[in-house]
């Protein structure tokens, strides 16, 4: 049986629309689309970086969370306080309370469900953040809840081995069948390679891979849309 693992953040929702809501309410709502989706996209850059140092305990959680936003809008000439940088780390956390899958997605986990595919989720995170964002996804009506794995539970996160191998022990899962689905080529794709995952980089950003590295993504796809097809064309019977 295979099995196909997601992982949460800008790979089942666009988590983008939650910055681009609170940049407007808190730092300019003059900006274009463009040029907040670009300090978005450094965000993230940062988020992944300062999320290693909080790991490995060299930053505490907190100034990860406020460090991604300040050390970004400082790259684009917009300097904010620690007050401010913590006020939109907050709006941010509550806009995140209404996000929603992407459509393709709702609609391809509806049809997996009915498909003989084991399925579970894989997130980075602070355990009680990422719970909230599974429950308002809802996406417990598709996945068992013994099959959801947030980082922040178990002291290791991607893209370390380990949790990818506590994930595949906890769920019985063979490597050789397992299929890992996320958006950060470091993170996820890499993460999962090392360990015989395959490996789909919901590449919607359209982020550079590295090409340098041993591991490549198995697909790449650019959208919701092409993440189904996929799924459903190359992964399922």
């Amino acid at each position: 049986m295979k099995t196909i693992i997601f992982d949460v953040d800008d790979t089942l929702y666009d988590q983008a629309q939650s910055f681009h809501d609170t940049f407007k309410a808190l730092i300019d709502d003059t900006y274009s689309y463009d040029e907040i989706d670009r300090i978005y996209r450094t965000s993230r850059e940062y988020s992944e970086d300062l999320f290693d140092q909080s790991e490995k305990g060299e930053i505490s959680v907190l100034d990860w969370q406020t460090g991604r936003i300040s050390k970004a809008l400082f790259d684009y000439g917009i300097e904010i306080d620690d007050k401010k940088a913590l006020a939109f780390h907050e709006r941010y956390k509550e806009a995140q309370a209404n996000i929603t899958l992407f459509p393709e997605v709702k609609r391809l986990l509806e049809q997996l469900s009915q498909k003989p595919v084991r399925l579970a989720v894989l997130t980075n995170g602070e355990e009680k953040h990422q719970r909230m964002k599974i429950t308002q996804l809802d996406l417990t009506r598709w996945i068992p809840n013994d099959h959801i794995f947030i980082s922040g539970a178990y002291g290791v996160a991607k893209p370390h081995p380990d949790i990818f191998k506590h994930v595949e022990e906890a769920i019985d899962a063979r490597s050789e069948a397992c299929v890992y689905v996320g958006d950060s080529f470091e993170k996820d794709i890499i993460g999962a390679k090392q360990v015989g995952w395959q490996a789909v980089w919901m590449n919607h950003r359209k982020r550079q891979p590295d090409t340098e590295s041993l591991y490549q993504a198995d697909k790449e796809v650019k959208s919701a849309e092409g993440l189904a097809d996929t799924l459903l064309t190359d992964y399922t019977i």
